[in-house]
């Protein structure tokens, strides 16, 4: 497969070495990025090669050419030179402006620190964006630690723990900095954010190895830190973030694309008539040649080369140069109706959406694939506590449309308050909520804030502060909260870490009564296989856990168990020993935990709500109605991704689940090949199935060897989660699809993490949210939240797919209409290139006359109301199957525009054999019949134009009448420029012959009515006998009826569009990797695995002491 290639390689480049304190020596990128599309020195040849790789651009530039040969053109050397240059002209000034924005937008929104090189020592604060990779050398905190959050690089919003070599620690004032002299040496740039190797080499000092614990990348943003100070070490596009970026492809939509390549059929068509007048030439010669010898025409005059030209020339407009610079008008007003639209006005921030590009506004109605972020883009990076069940009673009300709040029930103070039976286990699960966790309280004056590197464990303490037990102190060996209006202190023994293995974490407290307990929460699964056989409670707490897993609502189990002194410290000694071991540490410990993590008494369980945004649930099941299939592509944990799928109702309780967890290539295609043999024949068709697979299995399942079968499972489920991905996988998802199936895709997300699937997609949707603008500026849509992609696609989308393929069939329509009347007319003139309309005539056609109707369908037309589309998603599979705009349609048009051309040159001629004698004796000539077929043309054409409008308005009525009577005017005006004006004698007072001519008014009501009678037909048959979905909505609008009034028939054709519910798979899966079975809501965000234990980070931290943190604004002056 072509995966999206990142901007500098993704391979590990030769050894760098940075000076410190030696500028001069490090020389490298700069740290500034651009991501607009054009710079000064690259817009001419980019936008020319965009231009002209359009194939009527290419067309009309070859024409422009030809016009130059002398003697070669019959319609000058200028006339298409003109046009071409006006329109590449307005596309220029439209891609400026367009560039332009968002370059105004990158320069208000962008990161600090835009002038550091590596080398510079840099000081972040709290809060800000990193400018660049940095070893961290020193820090505000304790052990030289800090927060960072790297939601932006891998969608996580729990925050991560960095720490400072030893030995840089105590290095914070400008002398210590300053006197800094040495070396680091370490790879070059490359794009894995969890790898790094290096080594700092202090002048005097031994060597000190760097790893992934001292790296900070640009994109994270400091929290819960005053300060850090790092030295760069990647700056500019060699940062890894940017190493995950992809080069931005030029995008061209599908209906461009078909356009494309029937203009390149037409032009063979173009050839085929210039053969077919040079063959006709021939034979009128051989025949006729010596009797006509008065029009001096000599069939040896030129060869055949010269004469082709000529009439490719002749018949060139059978393309329509005017389309081109039609539809940059109507595009870019499509997008400002996008600008615009009150709907998707965020007012709460005041965000409009934005079109970035215009190029792709039809292609919005065509999605078929629809890639999402989670974090940021689905979530509101929210958290709080929403449900709980204590000793087997339930409280807390899940959240709705109407109901949207933290845990609200008044029930469980209740019991606590009122002697329940329960009253005690309310107290003691309280009591664990407050104590059992990794939280630092910080107060200002009376109000307590949390500071925590979970945002569970920040939800479940902030709840239980609302219930009455509020976390009030911790010191190095104890944690005090006020409950019940009582201090209550424990003093903290030991803390059991969380990791993504155990699934949970406990602290081993001694109560304020001198009593050994383990606090413990975590998974169900774990919980359970450790409850002691007195627990109670089991199945009515497994029973409400199922429940608020299905809600989506993230679950934690909570329990305890009393230690008695002896056990625990024979248990102590080993855990100290254990804790100075070098290798294999991590999993001894884990071990050692499991001794003493047992015979539990379960309490209850948690359920904490991850808020999703706005009618996130309610968008997704009307895109799913559209036949939207929706993907899920997370740098988040797996639970997490789960546990959000249940919430946005992607996944339901009883759709079996596909997990692809697996560490080698071959296991992969193991795994991969049996569910796939287990679907059998429903292969490639849609299931009630979940796919879910992680980053380190996706990186097999994408090796050429099984990519294809790994496709087809995908393709073959409802729903697919892909979780841990790094941002360039996320773009080689998006690619694989992008390449191997017919359809639209999209991909949306808020991060820079996502800029890259933003990129390769068909169209890429940016969300202005809390991580940034990356992707925002990134994109070609801009929009403020999720549920605004629901009229974004569904209506937008939908009414530009019709507008703009209307616009462009009727610019081609019209075009074939008037020109293939030349070459009917060179069989009566002897292929002699004679043309039958005025040369200014010709001119004015496309740019005056008929210019109106096409841009106002384009503009104002309608299929349906909004009201529809939203209540119908289902029409939203006419746009997306292309039903309106493709190879059959557009020749099908061709074929309607030639037989209207016969008619319209054939009956008038015929009317006109004879000739006739006007008043005064005149007799008429070529241009009186070019007259009466011009205007003929200029009626039937408008009127075609009514026909094919959905949604009349008074700017159609405008276009098509004004447009007729326009001619008209001019026709008169025109008619008595010469000798006034000396222009067209030819039409001197031609107006006043074809005015008084009876012939003239009956063939303009005749003729039109000739070539439309059939359309006319078509047309009442399709709304009548044959009426699609499309008629019958349009019917029930005209009709104003409610749908209880909805004729059997149509409410048939509705259910047989509803795509929503898909039949559960009953399919026997060999497979130990599919869950069929009940869901977990278990999710915890939680640090893990970092250079400095938990334990010995909350060691150092006590709350009862101010401590005198300096502002090293007064000792330190920025670097850069």
């Amino acid at each position: 497969m072509g995966q999206p290639k990142s901007l500098r390689g993704s391979n590990v480049s030769k050894v760098r070495r940075i000076y410190l304190n030696q500028p001069h020596k490090n020389i490298f990128c700069k740290n500034h990025i651009s991501t607009t599309k054009y710079s000064m020195w690259t817009f001419l040849p980019q936008f020319l090669y965009a231009q002209f790789s359009k194939a009527a651009n290419a067309f009309f530039l070859f024409i422009t050419i030809l016009q130059q040969i002398p003697d070669v053109s019959p319609t000058g050397k200028y006339t298409t030179l003109l046009p071409l240059m006006i329109i590449l002209t307005i596309t220029a000034i439209k891609e400026i402006i367009e560039d332009y924005v968002s370059l105004l937008l990158v320069n208000v929104l962008k990161i600090a620190g835009l002038n550091v090189i590596v080398g510079d020592i840099v000081k972040t604060t709290n809060e800000n964006f990193l400018p660049a990779d940095m070893v961290l050398i020193s820090s505000s905190e304790p052990h030289a630690t800090c927060y960072i959050e790297t939601s932006n690089l891998d969608g996580e919003t729990n925050l991560k723990i960095r720490q400072a070599l030893l030995e840089t620690a105590e290095m914070q004032t400008e002398k210590q900095l300053s006197n800094l002299s040495g070396k680091i040496k370490c790879e070059g740039p490359n794009r894995h954010f969890n790898h790094f190797i290096g080594t700092l080499y202090l002048n005097g000092k031994r060597p000190i190895p760097i790893g992934p614990d001292q790296i900070l990348l640009r994109g994270t943003r400091l929290k819960n830190t005053q300060w850090i100070l790092g030295v760069v070490i990647y700056s500019g596009f060699e940062t890894k973030l940017m190493q995950n970026s992809v080069k931005s492809p030029l995008k061209r939509s599908r209906v461009e694309k078909v356009t494309n390549v029937q203009i390149l059929v037409l032009f063979l068509l173009l050839v085929l008539m210039s053969l077919v007048s040079f063959l006709g030439a021939i034979l009128w010669n051989e025949k006729y040649g010596e009797e006509s010898w008065y029009i001096n025409k000599d069939s040896k005059s030129h060869s055949f080369g010269f004469d082709i030209l000529v009439f490719i020339i002749l018949y060139h407009n059978l393309i329509p140069i005017s389309l081109l610079v039609t539809l940059e008008m109507v595009k870019y007003t499509q997008a400002l109706f996008i600008n615009w639209d009150e709907d998707m006005h965020y007012k709460k921030k005041n965000v409009y959406a934005m079109a970035r590009t215009s190029n792709l506004n039809e292609e919005l109605g065509q999605v078929k694939y629809l890639f999402s972020d989670k974090t940021g883009t689905l979530t509101s990076n929210i958290m709080t506590f929403k449900m709980c069940t204590i000793a087997g009673i339930m409280y807390g009300q899940p959240s709705s449309p109407i109901i949207d709040s933290d845990f609200n029930d008044p029930t469980l103070l209740e019991n606590l308050q009122n002697g329940h039976p329960t009253d005690e286990y309310i107290k003691e699960f309280l009591t664990l909520l407050s104590v059992c966790h990794t939280v630092i309280p910080e107060r200002n004056g009376n109000n307590i804030t949390y500071q925590a590197s979970s945002p569970d464990e920040a939800a479940l303490v902030k709840g239980a502060k609302k219930l009455g037990f509020i976390f009030t102190t911790r010191t190095p060996y104890s944690v005090t909260i006020e409950a019940m209006g009582k201090k209550i202190t424990f003093e903290i023994l030991n803390i059991l870490e969380f990791s993504s293995i155990r699934k949970r974490m406990s602290v081993i407290v001694r109560t304020p009564a001198g009593k050994l307990r383990l606090y413990c929460k975590g998974a169900d699964t774990v919980i359970y296989e450790r409850l002691s056989n007195d627990s109670l409670f089991v199945q009515e707490t497994l029973a409400h856990l199922e429940y608020f897993a299905k809600e989506g609502l993230r679950t934690l189990c909570i329990a305890y168990t009393d230690l008695n002194e002896v056990e625990y410290q024979r248990w102590l000694l080993r855990y100290k020993k254990t804790s100075t071991i070098v290798e294999g540490r991590s999993q001894r410990l884990e071990k050692c935990y499991d001794i003493i993590e047992k015979k539990f008494l379960l309490l209850g369980a948690t359920a904490i709500e991850d808020h999703l945004q706005a009618r996130v649930p309610e968008t997704i099941t009307t895109l799913l109605k559209a036949n939207i299939r929706i993907w899920v592509l997370t740098g988040d944990k797996k639970e997490t991704a789960i546990n959000i799928a249940y919430s946005c109702k992607l996944i339901s309780g009883q759709m079996p689940r596909i997990q692809l967890d697996t560490n080698s290539l071959e296991a992969t295609q193991q795994a991969i090949n049996q569910n796939c043999q287990d679907l059998g024949s429903l292969l490639n068709k849609e299931n009630g199935l979940a796919l879910i697979i992680d980053g380190e299995t996706l990186k097999y399942a994408l090796h050429i060897k099984i990519m294809k079968q790994f496709l087809n499972l995908a393709l073959s489920c409802k729903t697919v989660l892909c979780c841990r991905l790094s941002p360039l996988q996320k773009a080689e998802i998006v690619d694989l699809v992008k390449k191997h199936v017919r359809a639209i895709t999209l991909a949306i997300g808020d991060g820079a993490n996502d800029v890259g699937m933003i990129q390769t997609a068909h169209v890429g949707v940016g969300i202005s949210g809390n991580e940034g603008m990356q992707a925002s500026n990134n994109s070609d849509y801009s929009i403020a939240q999720f549920s605004y992609l629901e009229k974004l696609l569904l209506v937008h989308g939908v009414w530009n797919y019709f507008r703009v393929t209307k616009c462009i069939l009727h610019c081609f329509y019209k075009n074939i209409v008037l020109f293939v009347i030349e070459l009917w007319f060179a069989f009566v003139n002897a292929f002699s290139g004679q043309i039958v309309f005025e040369r200014w005539c010709i001119s004015l056609y496309n740019v005056v006359f008929t210019s109106l109707p096409p841009i106002m369908m384009g503009i104002f037309d309608k299929c349906c109301s909004q009201e529809s589309l939203f209540k119908y998603p289902q029409l939203y599979t006419i746009s997306q199957g292309a039903k309106i705009f493709n190879t059959k349609v557009f020749w099908v048009e061709c074929i309607n525009a030639l037989l209207h051309s016969f008619i319209l040159f054939w009956l008038p001629t015929k009317m006109l054999q004879h000739d006739m004698v006007l008043q005064g004796g005149h007799t008429t000539d070529y241009l009186f019949l070019g007259n009466f077929i011009y205007t003929y043309v200029i009626v039937t054409v408008c009127l075609k134009a009514g026909l094919d409008t959905l949604s009349w308005n008074k700017f159609s009525h405008l276009a098509i009448w004004g447009s007729i009577l326009m001619w008209l005017a001019f026709f008169t005006i025109y008619c008595f420029f010469w000798p006034t004006i000396p222009l067209a004698p030819g039409m001197t007072r031609q107006v006043t012959m074809v005015m008084v001519c009876p012939h003239f008014w009956l063939g303009f009501f005749i003729v039109p009515i000739a070539c439309l009678i059939q359309n006319v037909l078509l047309k009442t048959m399709k709304n009548t006998i044959n009426r699609g979905f499309l008629e019958e909505v349009r019917k029930m609008e005209s009709s104003r009826v409610q749908e209880t009034d909805v004729p059997t028939l149509f409410r048939r054709k509705m259910e047989a569009k509803n795509i929503l519910v898909t039949e559960p798979c009953e399919v026997f899966f060999r497979s130990s990797s599919v869950d069929t079975g009940a869901p977990h809501g278990y999710a915890f965000s939680q640090t893990e695995g970092t250079a400095i234990t938990q334990e010995e980070l909350f060691r150092s931290y006590d709350t009862t002491k101010t401590e005198n943190k300096k502002n090293l604004n007064n000792t330190i002056s920025e670097y850069s």
